[in-house]
């Protein structure tokens, strides 16, 4: 399975642009979330992403809500939203949690979770599929400017109980555009400009 994921696009029309240009050569496109900045302008950039053909999975991030981003997505066939859900494409599980945890100090605005309200809606994760979320697993590709570690616990934990194949995560932009392998699951840190990456049988 081919997959190009992607996130924290932040209105960058030219990004996703690039985005569905590139779209027609994979078999799943990846969305974590944060498509717009401070809950604006989430129509305009939806509006780009739905001309992608392939199927689609997103999350929202914490710059829009999963109930904005499902609105915004309605009549797209293509699009499947997740949050605390699954879905199968071609065989393939893929679960998603949106928002950003833990807390952030962004103020209302802001769409987070605390640990435990992820830990509680990560517990139908499957094993060995592939896991969206918008916040990375604490201590994988988390790394802020000013040395932090700022993951998810929960994230982590599930990582380390379901060993999923594949991990697309963003919100950490200072280590977008990477992506690191911990025992026998890969995870992307997607980025705006979006990573490609072919997941093994």
């Amino acid at each position: 399975m081919k997959i190009l994921a992607f996130s924290d696009l932040h209105r960058n029309l030219s990004a996703a642009e690039s985005i569905v240009r590139r779209s027609d050569a994979f078999d799943v496109v990846v969305g974590a979330g944060d498509y717009v900045t401070v809950r604006r302008g989430l129509p305009e950039i939806i509006e780009v992403l739905r001309r992608i053909e392939r199927p689609v999975v997103l999350v929202c991030g914490n710059s829009e809500t999963d109930l904005e981003l499902r609105e915004a997505c309605r009549g797209w066939p293509q699009a499947h939203v997740l949050h605390g859900t699954s879905v199968t494409i071609d065989g393939v599980p893929f679960f998603g949690l949106g928002g950003a945890v833990p807390v952030t100090p962004f103020g209302p605005w802001s769409y987070d979770l605390s640990e435990q309200e992820a830990e509680a809606l990560l517990q139908d994760c499957p094993s060995g599929g592939i896991l969206v979320t918008h916040s990375p697993p604490k201590g994988l590709l988390d790394l802020s400017f000013s040395g932090q570690n700022l993951g998810s616990t929960a994230i982590r934990a599930v990582v380390e109980r379901t060993a999923p194949a594949l991990v697309v995560c963003g919100h950490i932009h200072e280590s977008g555009g990477r992506w690191a392998r911990w025992k026998s699951t890969v995870v992307l840190n997607a980025g705006p400009a979006g990573i490609e990456w072919e997941l093994e049988p």
